[in-house]
């Protein structure tokens, strides 16, 4: 579904990642493990169309895309949950999730549909729906900006550090309902660095550090792995 071959990224005088080489298959849940800093954002954004490859290729579904503009590759079913959930905060949560459903503006009975599918995946959102997305407390703020992101009907969703933040028992929630979304049918891939909470629920992942791609395996390869326990799981 997604493949992405002997990328490198630039910014300014900076190569910030070398030769990425991964794919992501149709229904799969793949997680992309790293430090802060190390690079799976700019990963995500060089997907999503902000970050242009200044070697590689990035396709989809067969088709290459690393040349088009954010919004084409939304509508090539591509969307990005980004870290930090990027609210709209003083808009209301059900403002926030139709923003989400943009492209499908003219489709009013798919809207509807799909915000109905939203509040049956997060019923507080429904519960709060006129209320400001600023008075939501952290987790049902990540639970908008995963609502919002679903709205767009993609075939696959980027979620970039869902769980940061988040209290313990609230991470075991979101990843819980991450891994609904997938079984429903939507393609996941995940950037985190709760190694041991992704890697439960995923299929397979990549390691990244300083740019590069330095382990993959399956869940149970990586959660085996002593490098990856000691960096990302503690033990």
């Amino acid at each position: 579904m997604l493949k992405l071959t002997n990328v490198s990224v630039r910014l300014g005088a900076s190569e910030v990642l070398s030769n990425i080489d991964f794919e992501v298959n149709n229904g799969e849940l793949v997680v992309l493990l790293g430090a802060n800093g190390a690079g799976k954002s700019t990963i995500f954004n060089t997907i999503s169309g902000f970050h242009k490859p200044t070697q590689g290729s990035v396709q989809f579904l067969g088709q290459n895309i690393d040349g088009k503009s954010p919004d084409k590759i939304v509508k090539s079913g591509i969307v990005q949950c980004a870290e930090g959930r990027k609210l709209f905060h003083d808009m209301s949560v059900q403002e926030n999730l139709m923003m989400g459903g943009f492209i499908h503006r003219r489709k009013k009975k798919q809207l509807k549909q799909s915000l109905a599918e939203a509040f049956d995946l997060f019923p507080v959102l429904e519960e709060k729906k006129d209320d400001p997305a600023r008075s939501l407390s952290g987790g049902q703020q990540q639970m908008l900006a995963i609502g919002r992101a679903l709205m767009a009907k993609s075939k696959l969703i980027l979620l970039d550090e869902p769980s940061i933040g988040l209290a313990p028992l609230i991470v075991e929630q979101m990843f819980s309902i991450i891994q609904e979304i997938n079984k429903s049918g939507t393609t996941v891939l995940l950037a985190e660095q709760n190694a041991n909470a992704a890697l439960k629920i995923a299929d397979r992942g990549y390691v990244i550090e300083n740019g590069s791609i330095v382990i993959q395996g399956n869940n149970q390869k990586l959660l085996k792995n002593d490098d990856i326990r000691k960096a990302y799981i503690g033990a």
